[in-house]
């Protein structure tokens, strides 16, 4: 059995855009802990726009270099 840590998506996510990955699958829920499928590797739908924001504009970032 394996369990999620999604306390490394934003890490992770802005790793990825960083080294130039074009897209990203990530899981999220608005209640990850009660989620029936994938609520340890879900991000809080409550924190996605944030999240979404800052790696959108570390990609512009990325892109202009």
């Amino acid at each position: 059995s394996s369990g999620g840590q999604r306390e490394f998506v934003p890490v992770l996510a802005r790793a990825a855009v960083a080294v130039g990955v074009a897209g990203l699958f990530m899981e999220t829920h608005p209640d990850p802990d009660h989620a029936l499928s994938d609520g340890p590797n879900a991000w809080p739908l409550g924190k996605m726009p944030l999240l979404l924001e800052q790696l959108m504009a570390l990609d512009n970032v990325a892109k202009s270099i």
